[in-house]
C-alpha cells in the first residue's frame, strides 16, 4: 500500500492540469461517499428524528 507521504510526493511531481484533474476526481469520490452515507443513514433510521424536527419547524 502506498503511504500518504508517497502520494503527496507523487502529486507534487504532476503538472498542474493533472493535479486539478485529480482534485476534481477526489471531490467527486468524496461526494459519492457522502451520498452513500446519507442513504445508509436514511435506510437505518438514523435521520428519522432530525427529519421529524425539520418537518415540525417547517410547519411553524
Amino acid at each position: 500500500m502506498t503511504t500518504r507521504l508517497e502520494v503527496k510526493s507523487a502529486i507534487r511531481q504532476l503538472p498542474e492540469s493533472e493535479v486539478r484533474n485529480l482534485a476534481k476526481w477526489l471531490q467527486d469520490y468524496l461526494d459519492k461517499m457522502w451520498d452513500q452515507q446519507i442513504e445508509a443513514d436514511l435506510a437505518s433510521g438514523k435521520l428519522d428524528r432530525s427529519i421529524s424536527k425539520a418537518e415540525l419547524l417547517g410547519k411553524l
